[in-house]
Parts: C-alpha cells; sequence; structure tokens
C-alpha cells in the first residue's frame, strides 16, 4: 500500500477518476495559468507566514522533496523532541501522508498546528484539508492540542518596512477537525481502492471539474466527448430553466433549447448562430454614438493583484494599476497614442495617475469596455491621491462604455457567446488578432509578465522584452476599442 499524499486525497474528494489519473497517468495532465499563479502565489503567502510565526528565526524547516520522504519523516519526529517551530513537517500513518505548514510547541509538551492559505476567508474544502492534516498526525503520534487555518485579511494596509504583522488570521477548527476524523478514515480506504483499479473510473466530465479546483485532466477527460456545434453556455446568462432543460432532455446543442425558453438577447444568439448572419442595429448604436464629438479617447488598463502586497499603503489582492494605453483621435481624424508602463519594481500608481491625465486632458469622451474596471481603478487612484483628485474623477465622469452597447446591439456568430472584445475583434477587424502576439496575448499573461519583469533576478535583456510585450498587448485593447467605435458609429470617412 503506497501512502497518499494530502493533495492526492484532496483530489480523490473532487474526483476519483483524478486520483487515479495522478497516480497512473500524470503525463496527461495540463495545468492552466490560473493554477500557476496559486502556486506562486501560495509560496509567497507561505514565505510570510514562516516570518510572522518565527520572527526570532528559530524554525526548523523539512524539505522532502530534497531529504526525500523517509528522512522528512524521521528528522520530523526527532524534531518533535525539541521545543522549536518546524516548518513543513513530514507526518505518515494509516496509509496517508502530510506536510503541515506550521507546528508550533506548547509549554506542556503538545503541539499547534496551523496550515496557511492564500484566501480571504475559510473555504468549505479547507475544512477537509485541516481534517487530513490533523488525522495524519495524530496517528503519527502527534500530541495535537489544536488546529487551525490562517488567512488573509483583506482589508489589511501594508505599511511598508516588509513588516506583514496582521497579514493573517487565524480560525480555530480544532473541533470540526476531530469531528471528521472517522470521514478521513474512509477517505483514505476509498482512495487506497480507487488507485488500486486496474483502469480509471468512469467518470463523466461535469461541474466537479471546476470545483474546488480547476482539474489538469479535463482536456484528456473530454477529448472523446460530443462536442456541440453550438453548445447551450453560449447562451448568455442561461437560466436555471435551460440548464433543467438540457439536463433533463440529454441535450447540448444550444440549437434545439425550445425559443419560449429564452430572452430576447439568447433568441438573438441563438438566430445568429443558426443561420450564421450576424446581428447588428446600426441604427440604434449610431444613435447611441452620435453624441460624441471628436477629440475622443480610448483607455484599457492593466493590473496586478498581490496577495501579498509589496508596496505601502496598499491591500492584499487590491487591484493595482500599473499600465494603460490611451489612442486619441483628434478633431481632424488624426490617431495619436499615449502609454504608461513601469516595470522598475517601485509602486507604479502615482506615475499611471498623472500619466493618465496627461493623456485623457480635460476634455472629450473616454471609452473604455467594461467601465465597472477602470471607474473603480480611477476612483481608488483618487482616493490615494487627494491632489489628483478633481482631474482623476473628471476622467470618470466623461467614461463612455462601449461594452453595453455591444451587448445590446451587435452580436457575431464567431463570438460564440461572449462580448469579451478578444471575442468581438476578429469579427469587426479580423484583420487584427490577439493570437499574432508574442508572448503577452491576455490578461492573466500580462499579470505574468509583469510580475517576471519587476523582480529583481530578472536579466536586464528579459525584462526589456517582458516591456515590449506588455506594450503592444496593452495598446492592442484600445486599438480593438476603435474599430469597434469606427464600426458603431459608422465612421469610415478617414483612416485609422
Amino acid at each position: 500500500m503506497r501512502n497518499l499524499s494530502k493533495s492526492k486525497l484532496i483530489a480523490y474528494r473532487q474526483c476519483p477518476k483524478r486520483l487515479w489519473l495522478e497516480i497512473h497517468a500524470p503525463e496527461l495532465r495540463e495545468d492552466s495559468a490560473t493554477a500557476r499563479m496559486n502556486f506562486m502565489i501560495g509560496y509567497a503567502v507561505g514565505d510570510i507566514a514562516q516570518q510572522l510565526y518565527d520572527p526570532n528565526e528559530n524554525r526548523q524547516i523539512i524539505d522532502a522533496q530534497t531529504e526525500g520522504y523517509p528522512q522528512a519523516f524521521a528528522r520530523t519526529q526527532a524534531l518533535l523532541t525539541a521545543n522549536r517551530p518546524i516548518f513543513e513537517a513530514g507526518f505518515c500513518a494509516e496509509g496517508g501522508m502530510a506536510f503541515a505548514d506550521i507546528m508550533l510547541p506548547n509549554a506542556d509538551g503538545s503541539w499547534r498546528m496551523v496550515e496557511v492559505k492564500s484566501s480571504t476567508s475559510v473555504k468549505d474544502y479547507h475544512k477537509d484539508d485541516i481534517a487530513i492534516q490533523s488525522y495524519i498526525a495524530k496517528n503519527a503520534g502527534v500530541n495535537l492540542s489544536n488546529v487551525a487555518l490562517a488567512h488573509i485579511d483583506s482589508s489589511w494596509i501594508y505599511q511598508g518596512n516588509h513588516d506583514y504583522r496582521g497579514l493573517l488570521v487565524e480560525k480555530d477548527l480544532t473541533a470540526l477537525a476531530d469531528e471528521k476524523a472517522t470521514e478521513v478514515k474512509q477517505w483514505i480506504a476509498d482512495a487506497q481502492s480507487t488507485i488500486a483499479l486496474d483502469s480509471e473510473p468512469q467518470i463523466d466530465a461535469g461541474a466537479h471539474c471546476f470545483s474546488p479546483y480547476d482539474c489538469g485532466f479535463y482536456g484528456y477527460c473530454t477529448q472523446g466527448a460530443p462536442q456541440a456545434e453550438f453548445p447551450i453556455n453560449w447562451l448568455p446568462r442561461a437560466s436555471q430553466k435551460i440548464k433543467t432543460w438540457a439536463q433533463d432532455n440529454d441535450e447540448i446543442e444550444a440549437a434545439n433549447v425550445p425559443d419560449e425558453l429564452l430572452n430576447l438577447k439568447q433568441q438573438r444568439v441563438k438566430d445568429a448562430t443558426i443561420k450564421q448572419t450576424p446581428y447588428f442595429d446600426k441604427v440604434a448604436t449610431q444613435a447611441e454614438l452620435k453624441q460624441y464629438k471628436l477629440p475622443i479617447y480610448f483607455i484599457d488598463f492593466e493590473t496586478i493583484n498581490f496577495a501579498v502586497p509589496i508596496w505601502s499603503g496598499t491591500r492584499p489582492y487590491q487591484q493595482i494599476p500599473f499600465q494603460f494605453s490611451a489612442h486619441k483621435i483628434h478633431e481632424n481624424g488624426e490617431l495619436t497614442h499615449q502609454e504608461f508602463l513601469d516595470t522598475t519594481g517601485a509602486d507604479p500608481m502615482r506615475g499611471f495617475a498623472e500619466k493618465l491625465i496627461q493623456a485623457c486632458e480635460l476634455s472629450g469622451a473616454v471609452f473604455v469596455y467594461n467601465a465597472g474596471f477602470e471607474k473603480a481603478r480611477i476612483r481608488e487612484l483618487a482616493e490615494r491621491f487627494p491632489e489628483l483628485r478633481k482631474p482623476l474623477l473628471g476622467i470618470n465622469a466623461r467614461i463612455v462604455d462601449l461594452l453595453p452597447i455591444a451587448r445590446n446591439h451587435y452580436y457575431h456568430p464567431r463570438q460564440q457567446g461572449s462580448w469579451s472584445i478578444k471575442k468581438i475583434l476578429p469579427a469587426i477587424a479580423p484583420e487584427l488578432s490577439y493570437d499574432d502576439l508574442e508572448g503577452v496575448q491576455h490578461g492573466g499573461g500580462a499579470m505574468e509578465a509583469y510580475t517576471e519583469a519587476i523582480h529583481p533576478d530578472t536579466p536586464a535583456e528579459r525584462r526589456a522584452q517582458l516591456h515590449e510585450q506588455l506594450l503592444r498587448y496593452c495598446e492592442l485593447d484600445t486599438y480593438a476599442m476603435i474599430k469597434i467605435w469606427q464600426t458603431f458609429a459608422n465612421v469610415h470617412h478617414f483612416k485609422l
């Protein structure tokens, strides 16, 4: 019998097929960019936790990857006789193994276990995590007094100087872990039976593939499944009635959904897709846009949301703007472009705000795509820099959102049920494509690139490369908006 790690047991809890594949065919797993980012966040929060729970650096750290599992378990048992914090302590018992983020000694010889999570609250699946850790540690002979989960306090504000006291808050889960002990024993037994199977369990893909984590085997599990030509999830904001009808009728094609279940927008999507003919109310789009006279502006922001703040005055997961692109169409039809991007690693917000005010000037409509995001960031900048409040809020007062205009009056079959700018652009301007960009092609990629660019160990040549990739990506966002505006406003008397 092999010992199953906590992550393997959590995988079993999500889907027995996932566990079987993790053991027998791990090469089939394809981790998403989101999964990779979550791992990076977890490591960052873990490093801070070690500082917070052991400020005197009296710690012992177990590294199972370097030491090997047997040595890690043996060294953990030896360290349990000392009165020192242990990080990544390893335990093996009852067919399972676990590595505790933090083990803290009590005066009476017992131990307190703390699991650290990068979330801002205790999730239901965290409770399973804690229960598994507690069960294995106790059965490995640890005198465990209590177990807690430490998570991020999203309201906490970083004051600088690497002082992260207050970043984490604890929730005691001792009673819950004890209550789940019998369940954990059964999970281990069932998981062991699953991996002993000669072939993978036959489990269809479904909602469980993405809860609580995105499963890296989703592509494998769905490769032979029937593929809808017009999937039901292309219907925008499908009601529960639609979902129930699809389930009851084992239906995956939106074309077969009865019209009486559809609202007006869903009906437009269905009709446009079946007929392969775009829906476009030119009169309505022109009427909405004709009031905005040149000059006009188009802006787009890129942001980063660090779990562990690195700049004074910022909160965990705060959306911090680090880049913008701004196009201006002048009275004579001339197109100019301004941009801002700071990859030095310094707090970019002041420079961002000042350059944005300069780029947007004092009058003229400012077009965005999904105004709630940009407006929120501008309000936050106005709060942070009171002396810039008037011109920043002046920009907000001039913002015009292209997204609702698109949703209400335009749909092309190429959009596949989405009005995101990356879906609508190929329909309106097929000569432009995010796929042609080098490196950064989406918002998640922009955050990854920026994080790498500002890291002190990133070579200058690589930083310059990332800088250029970020600029070209953000510039395409605003140029795409111009093409949308040009189509909706029916403005073709000058070339952009």
